[in-house]
């Protein structure tokens, strides 16, 4: 195959936005479909390799597969056996635990599958898991398996046959795709769109038609045909970066933008266009040969840092911890990569035994890490205590799957006993949270669902949160309530800068149109914790025998929820001359500056006020409670749980 310095070039325009979306600056908050240009160029490759082979009656299956151990595991392996030492030292035995069994599934090229399969709403938050990227990983090499296979079966058949049949996949994957994201309910459905190759399937496939095109046809004989696609490619590319971002319904039709753009680059970036003079800059280029190092890299280091520090990290850093993954990436390129890829150096059975061995190793240490707890032993007795509220026991507080409704749940699955008071709780599952010390209180209805704010619009991760709101507008209707208290994650829904939180007015509108002296009150959004706050706690060392706070000096998330709050309470001045509507900050209860209460002991019992990054416990909830209703301090039936 002759070589293409362009398709360098295009993985660096792939793989830096999937870097600085992972790193979390705002101008790339679609910086993900690199992702997806790596699969079209992914299936472009492979199919042209393949088919080139197959045209001359050489292709080997056993060949195909030497050379994608050589081009994927050494290099994958390296950085896994980097990440086990910090995995160690910085990772508290849950988390470790977890680390444990994505070993095993990166190892056996499942990774997709157990991601897809953990995915919910109380999981690890997706920056801190070290292997996370390597789903897309799994996807391809679920591709290079079946694909070589359905060619070798096919190929008797002659290319039209072939290309018809593949068209046929092509359009059943990206059916399936846009009606799991777009129409379908059930969150693992949802989810599975995202992680799984029948749903990605069609992406790749994308990069196998211009395989197949420019095999059996030419590059447009127009140089201002080419001139013009090209840039019109490279135009699409670039929109997706920075006009999608994670609320962008993927991998559906927004998808085509990106891949359709990159095919158009493989098929007319040639040479003399303005598009091939960028992509073919030796910088660029240069980029692209360390892309898939890079791209291994960069997860690990980002998620490793987020884990370490007990502050939010600065632009500058993370710009630093982008460099360094590109430093990392050359020095394995050059120094694994390469050498692995050298026939000369490394034979084909020293390869193999290279790839058996280390996937059994590392399936191995997935396995003994996994199954020990993460090695829960490592930690004092209190240390364990505070570990322990990782896997808190919250569905009786929340009233899980009765009063707050999970994601696969409709509006029917509420009881009568939501409807227990004058007073309702509306919102999230942070509303769900502080609903048990509300209750614990006084009356209160409580309608919650997971996340489904309450904002009268569709979510498309959560298809079924517009219904369940109007169904809480119903009720309002029937006049059961004197007093509405509006809560959710509301930093959830505010994307850099444009928010969903604008649309809050839509529902006190409403909840005013039905009934203009209802009482309606906003409460703002707690201190949030990143990983957690049981990690915090233990990375401070606060012990639980006192109720100290932690001295989170310029705290990154209480800045954001700080600035959450003031944008909610702007939002409502213009009802000012309403005085049913009320704001009621938590953030400055909860926080002085940017010391942010962690332990609570109101009721004798010295417990976490959060049991992960700012769900809140019992205790927690009985002080968020007493703070909103203003309460000095609980009764011993109230402190009781």
């Amino acid at each position: 195959m002759k070589y293409r310095a362009e398709i360098d070039g295009l993985r660096a325009l792939a793989v830096l936005p999937v870097i600085l979306f992972h790193a979390g600056f705002e101008w790339f908050s679609g910086g993900f479909v690199g992702v997806d240009v790596f699969f079209v160029i992914s299936g472009y490759l492979i199919t042209t390799i393949i088919i080139s082979e197959m045209a001359e009656g050489k292709f080997s299956i056993i060949n195909f597969y030497e050379r994608r151990a050589r081009r994927i595991l050494p290099a994958l392996f390296f950085v896994m056996a980097a990440c086990l030492p910090f995995a160690w030292f910085w990772l508290t035995p849950n988390d470790l635990e977890d680390f444990g069994l994505s070993l095993v599934a990166v190892s056996t090229f499942i990774s997709n599958i157990l991601f897809w399969w953990e995915s919910g709403y109380f999981d690890t938050a997706a920056e801190l898991k070290p292997l996370l990227h390597t789903w897309s990983l799994a996807v391809e090499e679920q591709y290079y398996i079946l694909f070589p296979i359905f060619l070798m079966l096919t190929w008797r058949l002659g290319i039209k046959w072939v290309s018809i049949i593949l068209s046929v996949v092509f359009v059943i994957s990206l059916g399936v795709a846009e009606w799991a994201t777009q129409y379908a309910a059930h969150p693992k459905i949802i989810s599975g769109a995202f992680f799984l190759l029948p749903t990605r399937g069609w992406e790749l496939l994308i990069g196998v038609f211009a395989a197949f095109y420019l095999k059996y046809s030419t590059h447009f004989k127009s140089h201002t045909v080419n001139q013009v696609l090209s840039l019109l490619g490279f135009v699409m590319i670039v929109y997706s970066i920075v006009a999608f971002d994670e609320t962008t319904p993927f991998p559906s039709l927004y998808a085509l933008i990106p891949t359709i753009g990159t095919c158009l680059l493989i098929v007319c970036a040639v040479p003399k266009t303005y598009v091939h003079k960028l992509l073919s800059l030796k910088f660029i280029v240069g980029i692209g040969l360390i892309s898939y190092s890079a791209y291994l890299w960069h997860q690990p280091i980002l998620a490793f840092a987020r884990h370490r520090t007990l502050v939010g990290i600065s632009d500058i850093n993370l710009i630093a911890l982008c460099l360094v993954s590109l430093a990392m990436a050359w020095l394995s390129w050059r120094w694994v990569e390469k050498p692995f890829r050298d026939k000369n150096q490394t034979t084909r059975k020293f390869i193999f035994t290279f790839s058996i061995i280390g996937m059994i190793a590392f399936s191995l240490i997935g396995i003994s890490t996994h199954f020990s707890n993460g090695f829960l032993s490592r930690l004092s007795e209190e240390e364990q205590k505070i570990n322990s509220y990782k896997s808190y026991e919250r569905g009786s507080y929340y009233r899980e799957g009765v009063c707050f409704l999970t994601p696969e749940q409709t509006y029917h699955s509420f009881k009568e006993q939501c409807l227990s008071g004058k007073s309702l709780i509306w919102g999230d599952s942070h509303a769900a949270a502080l609903s048990f010390g509300l209750r614990k209180i006084n009356s209160f209805s409580q309608l919650t669902a997971s996340n489904c704010p309450p904002i009268i619009q569709h979510f498309p991760k959560r298809p079924n949160c517009l219904d369940i709101n109007n169904r809480v507008l119903d009720y309002v209707k029937e006049g059961l309530f004197t007093d509405i208290y509006l809560h959710s994650n509301w930093l959830n829904y505010r994307n850099y800068g444009v928010t969903k939180i604008s649309m809050l007015s839509k529902t006190i509108d409403e909840i005013l149109l039905i009934d203009p002296n209802i009482n309606i009150k906003i409460i703002g959004g707690i201190p949030q914790w990143q990983p957690s706050l049981p990690d915090m706690i233990l990375r401070a060392r606060i012990s639980m025998s006192n109720g100290n706070k932690i001295k989170m000096i310029r705290n990154y998330e209480y800045l954001k929820v700080h600035e959450t709050d003031k944008e909610i309470a702007h939002l409502i001045n213009r009802y000012k001359e309403n005085a049913n509507i009320e704001f009621i900050s938590l953030i400055d209860k909860f926080c002085e500056d940017e010391s942010c209460m962690a332990i609570t002991s109101d009721c004798g019992i010295f417990e976490p006020t959060a049991w992960d990054y700012g769900h809140l416990t019992a205790s927690g909830s009985k002080l968020a409670a007493r703070f909103i209703l203003n309460k000095s301090s609980l009764t011993a039936s109230q402190c009781s749980d």
